[in-house]
């Protein structure tokens, strides 16, 4: 298959080399076309989110080296930042793809939004046809055993995320939040489900301000809060206590001059920053004021990594489902070949008369061995599938041939609903 991934993450890279690599979700299209044009590049999409950006590719040739693609892509050479990057090849590639669409490889593990943002990765790299046959299908698989984690383990049963550990932090900085307010900036989901937390644990007041002002106010309506033009931020901004900013600005939109006007209008009450954009909103300098508290995604991911023991047990179960998405199919193989050994005896046994116990058990043999010598090349091809990257293809191959059905296929209309809802907040 010849597939590579190559990219940053929050576990190799700190967001201040994560910035480096970000590309802004209207630039996606664009930044896939680049890379698919590349030559020896098949197919290719990007996952891009504040604490991932990666390139998965399809290459011709197995030696293919993606860096050059990397410097077309973003216009510099990224040998300096070469000991930030991971790459993974072929079967480690596949397990990478399951693992991330999984949530396995989050920064909250069993985290909900990281597969939405796959599966918009995928529609866009789609629709500008940069994914066709075997990107196509290594997806679809990636979906499925992602469904399956979520479904057959317990994962996402505790509720750590970016929004909770915003709400636990903000208790610490003041002690409890009862009467606090709450400025949101930027109108995406993730400063949204931010608010929601904060609200229920007694936060009274929402401002909202984004570029466009019609999303500021939609937003806005849900919390009875109030709607602000983006020109009048730095003169509004500073009457929260609670500051959640994910803009998707090229730099940073609160720097420490901008800190020093808030606490003196705030007469030193202070303010607590949640920056979850990449790159930054919120310069690094602002948390050297005394009265301002900045916490930015790498920040958050330590006070995540506390809640993550209890989640440890239920992400081995679901790492083992990833490992072995071909043991279903072989299952389901052996038992669809038994059903149609058994219906086949049942069918001719009028016609065999009574049989000795003897002629019962060489019939039984006979099927048995037949049965046997027909799964042997099928099994033995999923199973060596298994240790490569060609399992995708040689799973649903089996399945299409013996015509199982495949337990872990999403239904069509919630796989069409998932695949066009928005994300919102990126992650």
């Amino acid at each position: 298959m010849n597939l590579i991934v190559i990219g940053v993450n929050h576990q190799t890279a700190p967001v201040e080399v994560r910035e480096q690599f970000s590309i802004p979700e209207a630039r996606l299209p664009e930044a896939v076309k680049t890379l698919v044009s590349q030559p020896g590049i098949e197919e290719a999409m990007i996952v891009a989110t504040c604490n991932r950006v990666e390139v998965i590719a399809r290459a011709k040739d197995a030696n293919a080296d993606l860096h050059g693609c990397l410097q077309q892509l973003y216009g510099f050479d990224p040998q300096p930042y070469r000991k930030y990057l991971y790459e993974y090849r072929e079967r480690d590639a596949v397990r990478h793809v399951f693992r991330v669409a999984s949530s396995l490889d989050s920064m909250v593990v069993g985290e909900p939004q990281i597969l939405g943002q796959v599966k918009e990765a995928y529609a866009t790299a789609r629709a500008v046809g940069a994914v066709n046959s075997q990107l196509d299908a290594l997806y679809s698989r990636a979906f499925a055993v992602a469904k399956r984690v979520r479904t057959e383990t317990a994962i996402a049963t505790w509720a750590v995320s970016i929004a909770s550990v915003a709400v636990e932090l903000a208790k610490k900085i003041f002690g409890h939040l009862d009467g606090k307010s709450v400025y949101l900036v930027g109108a995406g989901k993730m400063c949204e489900l931010a608010a929601r937390h904060l609200l229920a644990h007694g936060a009274n007041k929402i401002f909202v301000g984004n570029r466009t002002y019609e999303r500021a106010a939609a937003l806005a309506a849900k919390f009875n809060g109030e709607a602000i033009t983006f020109d009048r931020l730095y003169d509004t901004v500073d009457r929260a206590d609670i500051v959640i900013t994910s803009t998707g600005a090229p730099h940073t939109i609160f720097r420490k001059e901008h800190g020093e006007k808030f606490l003196s209008r705030r007469k030193n009450r202070p303010m607590f920053f949640i920056d979850i954009a990449v790159p930054r909103d919120v310069d690094p300098e602002m948390n050297k004021l005394d009265g301002i508290f900045v916490y930015d995604v790498d920040d958050l991911q330590q006070v995540v990594a506390s809640h993550i023991s209890d989640r440890r047990a239920e992400a081995d179960r679901a790492e083992a489902i990833v490992q072995l998405d071909v043991v279903p199919t072989i299952v389901s193989l052996q038992e669809h070949l038994e059903t149609v050994r058994q219906a086949e005896i049942d069918r001719v046994r009028g016609r065999l008369g009574a049989l000795t116990p003897e002629q019962e058990l060489a019939v039984e043999a006979l099927s048995r061995g037949i049965i046997n010598k027909i799964m042997h090349t099928p099994i033995t091809t999923l199973k060596s599938a298994a240790r490569e990257s060609e399992s995708t293809t040689v799973i649903d191959l089996v399945r299409k041939l013996f015509n199982l059905r495949d337990i872990r296929k999403p239904d069509n209309e919630e796989e069409d609903a998932t695949l066009s809802a928005k994300s919102g907040g990126r992650r």
